[in-house]
């Protein structure tokens, strides 16, 4: 048997590996050995001038954006405040105001 970690939700020491993942069978957690939050941190997005990203960060729209499956356009000038920097082509998830949840890419926005 090999010597497997805890589940880091319960504390279970039932956990086996299945395909790459460590599973706990009884909360149903599945996770990695490699620390995935260090690949994400060290990834640097900017903005359309260049400006390092952070999440938290308030940024404005630079162009007029229109929503797909949708008639509304959200206007350039638009402040959308606590962005959260996710990995793929649209890199920012974010709250708009009147809108809802959104993903933009970093090309079309400024840091405020």
């Amino acid at each position: 048997m090999e010597n497997l970690p805890p589940c880091p939700e319960c504390k279970g020491s039932l956990t086996y590996e299945d395909r790459g993942l460590l599973i706990c069978p009884e909360c149903a957690y599945e996770w990695t050995t490699d620390n995935e939050e260090t690949t994400e941190t060290t990834e640097i997005y900017r903005d359309a001038h260049g400006n390092a990203l952070q999440p938290g960060d308030t940024v404005t729209l630079i162009k007029d954006l229109k929503i797909k499956g949708s008639s509304a356009v959200i206007k350039v000038g638009t402040k959308v405040n606590n962005i959260r920097l996710v990995p793929g082509d649209h890199n920012i998830d974010c709250k708009v105001d009147g809108i809802g949840a959104m993903k933009l890419k970093s090309e079309f926005v400024k840091k405020s």
